[in-house]
């Protein structure tokens, strides 16, 4: 005790020797705890199954640094630096921060939020805010689509969490909902008929749901007809492509003509 006594008494100016050596002390408790709290962070995150490797990086680096931060000022307070006021430079500077990087930090919050709702994943088919194409990757700034044209897209994650958001590939089985035309001369009956035997001729195409063809609308030189079919989701542009050629193949078979925009002059002579 006495000994402790008389190396406290030591004065290093503002700091004496007792308190450098408690801080000394405390960052090396500090140093031990960090490193104990981030392996158990990272063990514990990397059983969690739905979270996807950048969000469990993202959450380890957040607890680092919230590590660091109140690592300094146990150790500030060891020194007998008056703390409150390490706190107010912290806050005042955190708040400038977040103010000047608002967009970016409003992009990581919404990446963080799709990689825990996961509306898609990556190799999903979906159309974000008109952009259509394949998830390449979600990252904690953007999403990353293929289009069908080789392109890549990068949307900001605040940009897709606030559009409308369609995942084509969702559900296990699509439904195509197809539009065909033909003239007035052709029975609208043979026409159905037409429609369900290029359905039954398409092989993509599911016979569970069944399909079902009817007559769309009447336009002013041809009629308009419904064909929904259903087919597997990974089937759907085989599906398309087949089914317009099975189309074309039965009505030629028929002898039923496709309809088209045409106008009609009649010519009056005196």
């Amino acid at each position: 005790m006495e000994l402790w006594e008389k190396i406290s008494a030591i004065d290093l100016g503002p700091i004496d020797l007792g308190r450098l050596i408690s801080a000394m002390v405390t960052l090396i408790l500090c140093l031990i705890v960090i490193r104990l709290l981030s392996r158990l962070t990272h063990r514990t995150l990397s059983r969690v199954k739905k979270l996807s490797e950048p969000m469990a990086g993202f959450l380890e680096n957040c607890v680092k640094a919230a590590l660091w931060v109140l690592a300094a000022i146990m150790v500030t307070g060891a020194l007998g630096i008056p703390t409150s006021s390490l706190v107010a430079v912290v806050s005042v500077a955190g708040l400038a921060l977040s103010l000047s990087i608002q967009n970016v930090l409003g992009n990581v919050f919404s990446g963080i939020t799709l990689l825990m709702t996961k509306p898609f994943e990556p190799g999903d088919y979906v159309d974000i805010a008109g952009k259509t194409g394949t998830v390449k990757s979600v990252g904690l700034f953007y999403t990353v689509l293929d289009t069908f044209e080789n392109k890549q897209i990068s949307i900001p994650n605040a940009d897709v969490t606030s559009a409308p958001l369609v995942n084509f590939s969702a559900e296990p089985v699509r439904r195509l909902d197809l539009t065909f035309t033909a003239t007035y001369d052709a029975p609208s009956e043979q026409v159905v008929a037409a429609l369900l035997e290029a359905a039954a001729a398409a092989e993509p195409i599911l016979s569970d749901p069944a399909p079902y063809a009817a007559i769309r609308s009447y336009q002013n030189s041809r009629i308009e007809y419904a064909l929904w079919v259903w087919c597997q989701t990974g089937a759907y542009w085989d599906a398309v492509f087949a089914i317009n050629e099975q189309v074309g193949r039965s009505f030629a078979r028929r002898g039923i003509e496709m309809g088209y925009d045409r106008q009609d002059i009649r010519v009056i002579s005196d």
